[in-house]
């Protein structure tokens, strides 16, 4: 048979990341001190979440596992039949999938906080949001999931939040020995605008004030753009819900 044949496009499908954004409810709140207690381990006294998520000015945001997802409580049946009573084989079979769940769970590394039917948080990240600028006053991620891009993304989810409310500025503080915290924070356009001197109380390190300025001009813009698509190259899409 003569002739050319045309080649057929098969696009590549889009590179998932395997973390969401969306904001933190109630069901979140033990994970989100759990995951406080491993990233701030001298942190005293404790955020109340709680408390916080009733706060108007705050704006907490969670990073959660993709493939997981909220199971809503349905009704018992009108009639429910009796139970039967369990055989001794029937004890020993359900006792057998308890420790067969236990094992999964603890492969998965899904800490105790972790419920069936919840969303994993793999971080958080909280904000205040006060006249015209957003305060960023915690990041926390996991131990077995950092190095893995879910920093950044909540980064990159504050920001948006923060240009979509209209604030003109964010700021915050890190220690003055977190170089990887600063290039990144630096990455984003933040710049060093002065020192709290002994702002943390385990052992009073200072902390940088750095404020990423004027991010609804069209030059702020236009570098978040390009650093959300190399963020999504690297690591990739992510849902990001942040109202």
């Amino acid at each position: 048979m003569s002739g050319t044949m045309s080649a057929v496009h098969n696009p590549t499908p889009a590179k998932l990341m395997p973390y969401a954004l969306r904001p933190m409810i109630t069901q979140d709140l033990a994970q989100a001190a759990e995951i406080e207690r491993d990233a701030f381990p001298t942190l005293f006294p404790p955020t109340s979440f709680r408390r916080e998520l009733k706060n108007r000015l705050a704006r907490y945001i969670v990073a959660v596992r993709r493939d997981d997802e909220i199971c809503q409580p349905t009704a018992p049946p009108l009639e429910a039949a009796p139970k039967p009573t369990p055989t001794a084989r029937a004890t020993r079979i359900d006792h057998i999938d308890r420790i067969i769940d236990g094992a999964r769970n603890l492969w998965q590394r899904r800490p105790g906080a972790w419920q069936p039917g919840q969303q994993y948080v793999a971080g958080f990240l909280g904000a205040w949001h006060i006249h015209d600028e957003a305060h960023i006053i915690a990041v926390g991620v996991r131990s077995p999931h950092r190095s893995q891009g879910i920093g950044e993304l909540l980064l990159i989810g504050a920001i948006e939040q923060a240009i979509a409310r209209r604030m003109q500025s964010v700021t915050l503080e890190v220690r003055v020995s977190n170089y990887i915290a600063q290039n990144l924070y630096k990455k984003y356009g933040f710049k060093r605008q002065g020192v709290r001197k002994a702002y943390y109380v385990d052992n009073r390190e200072d902390a940088l004030i750095m404020t990423a300025s004027g991010i609804c001009k069209p030059l702020f813009s236009h570098d978040l753009r390009l650093l959300v698509r190399a963020h999504r190259k690297r690591w990739g899409a992510s849902d990001r819900t942040l109202s």
